[in-house]
Order: structure tokens, then sequence, then C-alpha cells
């Protein structure tokens, strides 16, 4: 008797269960693009905070006025026109209420002299100032073809410096100190000056499409040295 030799073939509920499967994964293809692509809007939101705090804390770096940018002495506390007079010098101590008069830090002497501080105004000697204005968040376009990433130019990071309200109760020390911040910069100058690093997006995605704003402050304290001692 002729054998007839049998071959493997697909038993129907095999064919069933692998379209069943083929189903499932194609339902779920639209959640996981849209996750994903929440993915990406979430990191590239975190990378701009990031590039915000970093920007706020290199600026605080820096002197906090033009005319603490003398090398040749200790950065000095500066005269405003608008501060709380408990800030202002004692007489002609070259100090504030509080500060050692043996002290060579924190006084508004340098070399002799006694300045003010300036008005806000960007003038290349790299103190606090120079830093306000708006710059834009942009990837870079090399690449083949220039090929340009997601949300290019889509994202603004604005600096603003002003001087701050810092008039409070500073005798006897009270536990609450409330600031009212100016806007704008005008004339007057005050003992603090606020950083407001601003981030706008105009991405057509509503994640991106958002305002984020950081702030931080910086003092007319002046600066200090370290006290040194001789041993016998």
């Amino acid at each position: 008797m002729r054998k007839q030799k049998l071959r493997a073939a697909i038993a129907m509920i095999e064919l069933i269960f692998a379209l069943v499967v083929m189903g499932i994964v194609m339902m779920s293809a639209p959640q996981l693009i849209s996750t994903a692509a929440k993915s990406t809007t979430v990191g590239l939101q975190q990378e701009s905070i990031n590039e915000a705090a970093s920007r706020l804390n290199m600026i605080l770096t820096y002197p906090w006025d033009q005319n603490d940018t003398n090398d040749s002495c200790i950065p000095p506390v500066l005269h405003v026109t608008n501060g709380d007079s408990e800030l202002d010098e004692v007489g002609t101590t070259a100090r504030r209420i509080g500060v050692d008069k043996n002290s060579s830090s924190h006084t508004f002497i340098c070399e002799n002299q006694e300045f003010s501080a300036s008005a806000l105004k960007a003038d290349g000697s790299d103190d606090i100032d120079d830093f306000a204005g708006t710059i834009s968040l942009t990837t870079d376009a090399s690449g083949s073809g220039g090929t340009d990433y997601i949300e290019k130019n889509t994202v603004q990071m604005t600096t603003t410096v002003s001087y701050a309200d810092d008039n409070a109760t500073y005798t006897p020390i009270s536990s609450t100190r409330t600031f009212g911040y100016v806007p704008s910069a005008g004339t007057a100058t005050t003992n603090i000056k606020e950083i407001t690093v601003t981030l706008t997006s105009t991405s057509s995605t509503p994640e991106l499409n958002k305002t984020i704003v950081l702030k931080a402050f910086s003092c007319n304290i002046g600066g200090f040295e370290y006290e040194s001692r001789i041993l016998p």
C-alpha cells in the first residue's frame, strides 16, 4: 500500500487566535503613539524648565550692580534712592546697623569712595542687569538636509530684572516680612533686585502651550572676605 505524506497546516483555532492578537495590537497602536507623544512633550517641558532654572542660577553668580564689579576692592554696599531707611548707612560709619565696626566686609566703602546703585540697563559691565532680554530656545538645524527637530522656534525664554520694594519692619524683628514687587524698572533704586525668567510657547500642541514663571532675588549686601590669623 502506498503511504501519503501529510504536511503541517494552520489549524482554524490558531488562525482565529492570531487574528485576535493582531486586532488587539492594532487597537492599542493609537494609544501607544499618543503616550509616546506625551512623553516627548513632557521631556521638552522639563528641558525648558531646567534651562530656565540654570539661567537663574547663573545670573545669581554675577555682581549685584555695575559698581560691584571693581576687582580692586571688596564689592561695597551701594546707596539707593528708594530703599527702606533702616537699611541706610548709620551716620558716616560706612556700615549698616548690626555690622561690626571692625569688619572690612559689607561696608559702603570701595577705594575710599561710596557709590550708588545704578539704573537698570544692559551696559556690558557683566552684572545682573546685563541678562535682561528675550532669547529663543531653538534646536540645532544641522544634519542631513538641515532637518529640524520638533517644536523648533516655539519656546521663548524672557528674563526680566527689576527693583523690588524693600520696605518692611526690620526692627523690632517680626516673624513675617511682606515685600511688594515693582513691575517696571523705573529710575528708583532699592536694595532688592528681582530676576524673573518666563517661558512661553506658541506651539499648537495644547500640552506645550503654557506659560511657566520662575523667580529669584538678589540683595544689596556687598561682599565679604575671610578672616585670617597668623599663628605665632
